[in-house]
């Protein structure tokens, strides 16, 4: 048995060749787990793979339990965003591929990890979804839409997988600077607003990669071990409340 939080673990992780993803491979490696990374894109130490492809993900799963032994942790996590065009302005094409990789990517991660997991008497599985997936005007329609999707899921997934020992959760990160935010955070830092980045949330900042992958951590660990169908929000107060002017601003002294 290896040590860290993750010592002896085996875990596969989506969308690993950037953002949320690579510095969630790179945590679980630190804390002790074999760690087997896929994306789409081609990067060092990632296996090429498309998350809303059945036989990839089935691939994935294969190659962990036949090249590692077994498979305790599944991190769903690759996701498109789909730009910020309205309902009207995008085709039911569009829809199909925004919910292809984010929703039936996460459902095809379920379906294929499970049954390893349930090998090993238990596991845990993570689905990125967002705060966008809890209420209207954190993202697009049809990613929103696919969001929510994902939330419903795993709540879904843990009661069908009742008595496997297998846990499902989801995360819903608000903004983070990753590969899919960067037109947003270029654009501010163009304009010289970069200060106004996150400026809805308590916190007035953007997350950082790191911040969501250490919610990974906790849900893939045996310390989350009575988490279960959960949706745990990492946005940094953006969705405790509805927009609203700030008529006042006490601060701590």
């Amino acid at each position: 048995m290896g040590t860290g939080r993750l010592g002896g673990k085996v875990a596969i992780v989506t969308g690993a060749a950037s953002g949320i993803g690579l510095a969630a491979a790179d945590l679980f490696r630190r804390e002790g787990a074999t760690v087997v990374g896929a994306d789409i894109a081609v990067a060092k130490s990632v296996i090429r793979a498309d998350a809303g492809r059945e036989e990839d993900v089935r691939g994935l799963v294969e190659h962990a339990v036949s090249e590692h032994g077994g498979l305790d942790i599944f991190f769903a996590n690759a996701g498109i965003s789909g730009g910020l065009a309205s309902i009207f302005e995008q085709s039911a094409e569009d829809w199909a591929e925004i919910l292809r990789v984010n929703l039936i990517g996460p459902f095809l991660a379920i379906k294929h990890a499970a049954p390893a997991l349930k090998a090993r008497g238990g596991g845990s599985i993570i689905c990125t979804a967002s705060v966008a997936g809890l209420r209207s005007g954190a993202g697009g329609a049809a990613y929103s839409a696919a969001k929510a999707g994902v939330i419903n899921l795993v709540q879904t997934a843990a009661q069908q997988l009742a008595g496997t020992g297998i846990r499902v959760n989801a995360i819903c990160p608000g903004l983070i600077e990753t590969g899919m935010t960067e037109l947003i955070y270029q654009a501010a830092r163009e304009k010289g607003v970069a200060d106004r980045i996150g400026e809805l949330n308590p916190l007035r900042r953007g997350g950082e990669p790191i911040e969501i992958a250490q919610a990974a951590l906790f849900l893939a660990s045996d310390e989350s071990s009575y988490v279960n169908g959960q949706a745990l929000v990492v946005d940094g107060g953006l969705s405790s409340s509805h927009p609203t002017a700030r008529r006042f601003d006490i601060r701590a002294e």
